[in-house]
């Protein structure tokens, strides 16, 4: 008896964009850094640690990935700099994390005079 082709995953669905690379720069006894990658781990983010050295090689390496951050943590996400914890807490409560990751639509932007009519006809 053959096989059934259609129930293998080779259909549409297996064919959904991977999420794109997730970066974390992180430093030796930063509390940031702990909190961000529980974030992220909460979000089931498959994520690269890199940890920040005394190493000139791996100092020049996240000068250019970070465009020149002083702090850690820095989050990248698909190759753009996200930021800090902070940066990378507020995308989330925006909503704005998961439409980076792929696993959201953006919410078409809205005007402030907008937000207030929508609450003011509720």
């Amino acid at each position: 008896m053959a096989p059934n082709l259609e129930a293998l995953s080779w259909g549409p669905r297996a064919m959904v964009n991977p999420e794109p690379e997730v970066v974390v720069w992180t430093g030796r006894g930063c509390a940031a850094c702990v909190r961000a990658k529980q974030l992220l781990d909460t979000k089931r983010v498959v994520y690269k640690e890199r940890r920040l050295k005394n190493d000139p090689a791996v100092q020049r390496a996240y000068a250019r990935a970070t465009a020149g951050a002083r702090t850690v943590p820095q989050i990248i996400i698909g190759g753009q700099n996200i930021g800090g914890f902070d940066d990378l807490l507020n995308l989330e409560r925006e909503g704005g994390l998961d439409v980076l990751l792929g696993r959201a639509e953006a919410r078409p932007k809205t005007s402030w005079w907008q937000r207030i009519k929508s609450r003011l006809t509720r």
